[in-house]
């Protein structure tokens, strides 16, 4: 088992609009998985993922409503962000580690006929999730990410790779208003730095972008066997982009037409910059809910 930070549990009291209880599952390497797991137990799964440098706490517009109208929301924080354990040394982390990691925690909990709500490193890791068991999921709405298979990176994804890799400061909630066009308050802010109050537990953070398979990257290959099986892909999968992303904005063209569940008239911009659950949670979340209608797991009103 590798080296491992576990963020202090005194580091998450009292953020802003973030009731909800911890949920834990031990994984097979050692390490501990954080989740949560809000709305009635029997009520269809909406999967939300997040991305990279923030964690579940990105998700705590949208929970409640879609929590509220009957649905069962589960929201992981990948492995070396939120209150999931944090191993400290940047080769401990791969792209293959990461979708395996999620898809054990996802086996374990059983989760089926989930549809995938998911954005910027939650679509990388949760599209594999659909590509490696798509009878577990009933349908999937994207938003400001995508499955790269070795492409050239854009220019804005590359200097966030390199700032990500040199910059000497690396501050997390800093990060997350720079790439937000709403103003976001002090406590909030702090609330994206809580997890990661040491240098080694950004290990995760800092490493993400050089994951990303853009260019030559070892992670192609599974990207490419990923995109055969969404290329069959018939559930309803809406994308649902945003307008002012400089790295993501079009992203939706790769999709629509290529995944046959894309054959429909949900798809939508969504008004905000790349971390739009803080920018347009309204609007993500009627995604949800015209793209569960479509699945036909909307709860029963």
């Amino acid at each position: 088992m590798p080296k491992v930070y576990r963020t202090p549990d005194e580091r998450f009291t009292n953020l802003p609009d973030f009731p909800f209880a911890p949920n834990y599952h031990g994984l097979s390497e050692g390490l501990r998985l954080h989740y949560l797991d809000e709305g009635p137990r029997d009520g269809p799964i909406v999967l939300m993922m997040h991305g990279e440098p923030s964690w579940c706490f990105l998700y705590r517009k949208m929970i409640p409503p879609v929590a509220k109208a009957g649905f069962r929301v589960i929201a992981p924080d990948l492995i070396g962000f939120g209150k999931s354990d944090k191993p400290t040394s940047k080769s401990a982390y791969s792209y293959a580690k990461h979708v395996a990691w999620m898809r054990e925690w996802l086996e374990a909990l059983d989760l089926s006929n989930a549809l995938l709500a998911c954005q910027d490193w939650g679509s990388l890791v949760g599209l594999r999730l659909v590509a490696e068991m798509p009878e577990r999921f009933a349908g999937v709405v994207l938003s400001n990410g995508g499955l790269p298979e070795g492409q050239e990176p854009p220019a804005a994804f590359a200097a966030w790779r390199r700032f990500a890799k040199y910059s000497p400061v690396f501050a997390i909630g800093g990060i997350l208003q720079r790439a937000t066009k709403t103003e976001l308050s002090e406590a909030e802010v702090a609330a994206y730095n809580a997890p990661f109050p040491t240098r080694a537990s950004k290990a995760g953070a800092r490493i993400f972008p050089a994951l990303v398979p853009l260019g030559d990257n070892v992670a192609v290959p599974d990207q490419k066997e990923a995109w055969r099986v969404l290329e069959q892909f018939e559930k309803p999968f809406t994308c649902a982009f945003s307008d002012r992303d400089p790295i993501t904005r079009g992203g939706e063209k790769g999709f629509i037409g290529r995944v046959p569940g894309t054959n429909h008239d949900l798809h939508r911009t969504l008004k905000g910059a790349h971390f739009i659950q803080e920018d347009d949670p309204v609007g993500f979340v009627e995604a949800i809910f015209d793209t569960a209608n479509a699945a036909g797991i909307a709860p029963a009103t």
